[in-house]
Order: C-alpha cells, then structure tokens, then sequence
C-alpha cells in the first residue's frame, strides 16, 4: 500500500493513536491521509494529508484532531457509495477506523461490501468492544471520574449529604461499576442489573441512625437519572440529598499513560497488519500479546463479566 486513510471518533488517547499511525506509515514512506469528523468528512472528501510533522506535539492531548461527528448519511446506500468514490478518487488502498462499536460496523461494511481493506483500533470510554480486554480512551475516562467523585466525596463528608453521581454508560456500566469500587461508594445502579430504591433507602436511613451521615450513589446514565434517584431518596428518606451530572468531562482530557502506551502499541500494530493483507480485522490483546479479531466479531455485543466487582463493592460498603 503506498497511501492509507484515518478517519476517528473522539476521546482521551486517539491522538496519541493517529499519531503513532501516521509515524509507522511514514518510516515504510507510506501517506496518511486524515479524514476529518469521521464518516461524513469521508463521504464529503474532507481529508488533508498527514506527515512525521503534522502530528508532533499532539500525544498528550484529548479528543481528536481529525474532529468527529456522527453521520446519518453513511447509513444509507447513497452515503456508503459516494464515500467508497472519495477513497478510489484519492487513491487511498486502505483505511484505518479508530472507534468504537458504531465506528467499527462502519468498517465492516465497507471491507464486507464494497471490499475495501480496513482496519479497526478499538477506541470506547465504555469499554464495550466485543473480544478487546482494553480499549482506548476507558482507563482516562474512570480516572477522570474518579477524580471528580474524590471531589465530591470531601464536600458529602463536611456537609454530611448524600450524593447522587451520574457517569457515561447508556448500555455499559463499565465507568460506574470501576468508579465505584475505586471510590468507595456505597452503591452504584448499572444497567446490567436491577434495583430496588426503597431498600436502598431503608440501608441509607439505618445507617444513619447508626451514626452514618455521608454517602455516594454512582448511576450510569443509561440505568437512571441521577437526578431521578436524588429526588426519590430525599423524599424517602428525608435526608439533604443532591445529584451530580459529569457527562462530558469524562470523554476529554489528557490521556493516561495506559490510554498513550496502548493507543501507540494499537495503532503501530494495525499499520502493520492493514499493509501486510490482515483485512476486515481490529486489534486488540491476548494475554499481553497484539493480535487481531475478525470485525465481525469485534461489533457483537460485549457480555461484560460484572458480578466479582459488583459483589465487591458491595462487601466493602
């Protein structure tokens, strides 16, 4: 292959992905072109060719410098066709897709169906890529939940108030569930599993009877509203409660060492298997090791494994 198209979605980490794409291509002089805001700037022709230069100073960055954005239009057989044009016109013999599960069935269809040479770096906050242990940009956004629930948590302590703490998880409760933990929360609603708020409240009112006058609630967003659970608990228990929306903060940010080290070690890995033949795959680990998955089976729902974590949150309330 002599020219490549990258096209991304955004969170903490994918820069530090483009640029170790773009860097591994250029030491084999092979072109990068960068696709801007995703599938819509591939069926618009929104590219700019990328070099060793272009991408210096962008590692420790969040979000994407390709931009992202959702697009309708590649879902239809109009959209899908004129973006297959823009890569012939272009002379662009693979692409690479870093994202999540949206993303990724992108990709699939244009390998599967217009056989096009792709390649998937997996990259989700929620972690929910089906066969990847880790993906891109979810070991940032915990911490950067986390960092904020430490926060709250000292003003819950000196005020003596129950919080209700909302993070990202519309299907996954990844973010909640490893925040929770990490946090030393009291409880935490997942979209996995089911709740009873009447109970919980009888626990938060027993407990405070026993001397108990702080406590945090982690709710993925996909489960409830925190601002829902909030004003349940008040009422029920009578107790100062309020609720704590962080949304998008947790999808920005500088990315962790981990989100750099794999989004480097993902992204050189799948230069490497795009030019020797390894099509319609995404990268991930094996026990330590780079390899790929079929795309196939990279976009099928995750079975997240929850019950350890979730248990132990609950031991150690």
């Amino acid at each position: 292959m002599k020219r490549i198209g990258i096209l991304t979605r955004d969170c903490a980490g994918v820069n530090a992905a483009i640029r170790a794409f773009v860097r591994s291509a250029s030491a084999c002089k092979v072109e990068v072109y960068g696709i801007f805001r995703g599938y819509q700037g591939l069926i618009e022709g929104d590219l700019k060719l990328l070099n060793h230069r272009s991408v210096s100073g962008i590692i420790n960055l969040g979000g994407t410098i390709l931009k992202a954005a959702r697009s309708k239009q590649f879902r239809t057989l109009a959209g899908q066709r004129q973006a297959v044009r823009t890569l012939h016109d272009n002379k662009i013999e693979g692409l690479a897709v870093v994202g999540g599960n949206g993303s990724l069935a992108g990709a699939h269809v244009l390998a599967t169906k217009y056989s096009i040479p792709v390649i998937g770096i997996p990259t989700t906050i929620d972690n929910d890529v089906n066969g990847v242990e880790m993906s891109i940009g979810a070991d940032t956004a915990v911490n950067v939940a986390l960092d904020a629930l430490d926060k709250i948590r000292d003003t819950a302590t000196s005020l003596e108030r129950i919080f209700v703490v909302e993070v990202m998880g519309r299907d996954c409760g990844y973010i909640a569930l490893r925040v929770a933990l990490a946090g030393g929360c009291e409880e935490v609603l997942l979209p996995e599993k089911s709740f009873n708020v009447e109970k919980i409240c009888e626990e938060i009112v027993e407990g405070n009877i026993q001397g108990k006058v702080s406590w945090i609630i982690v709710v993925a967003e996909g489960k409830v509203k925190a601002v829902d659970i909030a004003k349940k608990i008040n009422t029920l228990t009578d107790l100062e409660t309020r609720e704590v929306v962080l949304g998008h903060i947790q999808r920005g940010g500088r990315p962790t060492a981990f989100d750099r080290i794999i989004a480097a070690r993902y992204a050189h890995h799948a230069f490497e298997a795009l030019t020797s033949g390894k099509l319609d795959r995404c990268v991930t680990l094996k026990e330590g090791k780079l390899t790929t998955i079929p795309l196939a089976k990279a976009i099928r729902p995750k079975d997240i494994e929850i019950n350890d974590y979730y248990k132990l949150v609950k031991i150690l309330t």
